[in-house]
């Protein structure tokens, strides 16, 4: 007679309880090779195979040269400048939003990158509500994912285009966050990963830079604008000991180039001023290269995975409660028989 491995619920038990496994969970050495460590390998052969997606948006005023700086972080040439190239070229009247699409290759991995530009974005007179086309932007893709994953038939790989993270471009006046950026930053830091960055910080003295960095982390605590990474209590010491080094530098201040310059005899992507040569990947001239680490060798995967677990599940369960009560709302009573 077989015996099964779960007894029948008693009598004394309330109805519907489906009896659990309390017992312990015992470690097991094995007595010879199985094979499943090559899971790893296998998730790592797919995913080369599927490639990722990772989708970034720049956000700043005209001339903070948002587009060398990404064709500097991605080390190739992916965007162009959208901003103005005369004094006599007009404003544009509105913010508007232009994206772009690359697949660029590192050592067999395929990454496809999406850019989201906004030009137009703090450059009119009146800014009241300039950031609405940009949040809008972000909602409209969290719509359109949640929408494909809702279907009856859902692909099997459903297109990614929710951002991951959003560069905000800080004006390097020395002074303080102008109150625009206060606005657009708690906006931006509700839907998206934020990271903001000291345009041109070249343009300030290392003296003039750093308590300008300090004044702006003032200001962003003081408004409790809460940005990327994120505190988690899951984190390792190693991630903690991580995130904690990446809070000290933000904002990150950055210089970007495209060009090659020669210092102490050796080509380098850099600038010359009036001062002398920037080499943008020296830690001690710029925190590009920090910024650059930050994006692409610390957390690129975070980003992504913080994109999907916070903002998105946010947005997601905001969407299936409002269906939700609409769905009782126009549930008509029923009527009684007479």
């Amino acid at each position: 007679m077989s015996v099964s491995a779960v007894s029948s619920p008693s009598s004394e038990q309330p109805p519907n309880v489906v009896p659990q496994f309390l017992g312990a969970i015992t470690q097991t050495v094995l007595n010879s090779y199985v094979g499943f460590d090559t899971i790893t390998q296998q998730i790592e052969k797919k995913l080369l195979k599927k490639g990722f997606q990772f989708n970034v948006m720049v956000v700043g005023q005209s001339g903070l040269g948002k587009s060398t700086l990404v064709n500097t972080i991605f080390a190739s040439h992916l965007i162009e400048s959208k901003g103005r190239l005369e004094a006599s070229e007009s404003t544009r009247q509105t913010t508007e939003i232009e994206a772009v699409s690359h697949t660029i290759e590192e050592n067999g991995v395929r990454l496809r990158l999406n850019i989201v530009d906004t030009p137009g974005y703090g450059d009119q007179v009146n800014n009241d509500n300039c950031w609405e086309p940009i949040i809008k932007y972000i909602k409209d893709q969290h719509s359109a994912y949640l929408r494909k994953e809702l279907t009856a038939r859902r692909e099997r790989y459903i297109v990614d285009t929710r951002v991951h993270c959003c560069l905000f471009f800080i004006t390097p006046s020395g002074h303080s966050l102008k109150p625009i950026d206060v606005v657009v930053l708690k906006k931006l830091s509700e839907v998206v990963n934020v990271v903001p960055v000291i345009a041109k910080s070249d343009s300030l003295t290392t003296e003039e830079r750093d308590a300008f960095k300090q004044r702006i982390k003032a200001e962003l605590s003081f408004h409790n604008i809460r940005l990327y990474p994120y505190e988690s209590e899951e984190d390792e010491e190693q991630e903690k000991s991580l995130n904690e080094s990446i809070w000290e530098l933000i904002p990150f201040a950055v210089v970007g180039s495209e060009r090659n310059v020669v210092i102490d005899g050796k080509a380098v992507r850099g600038r010359k001023t009036r001062w002398g040569a920037i080499n943008v990947e020296n830690p001690e001239h710029c925190e590009f290269i920090h910024l650059r680490n930050f994006l692409t060798r610390t957390h690129l995967q975070d980003l992504i995975e913080t994109t999907a677990m916070i903002h998105y599940e946010t947005f997601r369960a905001k969407q299936l409660m409002a269906i939700k009560e609409s769905t009782q709302i126009q549930k008509p009573e029923p009527t009684s028989s007479e």
